[in-house]
């Protein structure tokens, strides 16, 4: 079955290179996100986990865990750090899951149930491990996204997005396209005028249905 927003994501016992974790307790009280590699040493990938290492102080600063995933094993992920840190120029200090077996992959919806490893596979046999997932401290998917094996991701749209997750969570708004930490928010079409005007203060009406604020100090 698929894992749609919202869903809970599964409580699935996992290996990583430091060590076995449950994903329930792994999230905790936190927000979270999942970056899922088709295989270590591969150049794209490389790259992109030189990013997140790079973001370490990001992801604290956001009371994020970043946890990644690979299908490839324990050994493999601690040589593969050394590549990292290397590109990134930063520790990467977070966990790296062996999904040897598939497991999560599979439960997280990125590949079908019939899905398998063969002898000398190579990226492309699990070409669409290539996502990101933010998970909210409820446990819930709150945002996934999947990439080519040809693309890297921008990192500055998975924070953004982050950004956006959290704000619209803590402060009950929406965000509008591009936004950013600072720009005006989106008052739901549930919250009367009068709610509004005590909650924002002043508010702009663009249409009957798309009223626009600043957050509160």
């Amino acid at each position: 079955m698929s894992l749609r927003i919202n869903d809970t994501i599964p409580d699935l016992t996992v290996e990583t290179d430091q060590g076995t974790i449950s994903l329930h307790d792994f999230v905790g009280d936190s927000w979270a996100i999942l970056f899922s590699h088709p295989k270590d040493f591969t150049p794209v990938c490389t790259t992109e986990f030189g990013a997140v290492a790079q973001l370490s102080e990001e992801w604290a600063k956001r009371g994020t865990k970043v946890l990644g995933i690979s299908v490839d094993g324990v050994e493999d992920h601690k040589k593969w750090k050394a590549d990292i840190e290397a590109v990134g120029g930063a520790k990467a200090g977070f966990p790296i899951v062996a999904d040897t077996d598939l497991t999560l992959s599979k439960a997280f919806d990125m590949l079908p149930a019939e899905a398998y490893l063969p002898d000398g596979r190579t990226p492309a046999d699990s070409a669409t491990v290539r996502s990101v997932f933010i998970i909210g401290p409820d446990k819930k998917l709150k945002l996934s996204m999947t990439y080519p094996m040809t693309v890297g991701r921008n990192f500055a749209e998975v924070l953004r997005a982050l950004d956006g997750l959290q704000t619209s969570a803590g402060q009950g708004v929406a965000t509008p396209a591009n936004w950013n930490v600072g720009d005006d928010v989106i008052i739901p079409t549930s919250v009367s005028d009068a709610e509004a005007t005590s909650k924002f203060g002043k508010f702009t009406t663009v249409l009957p249905y798309l009223r626009m604020a600043k957050l509160p100090n």
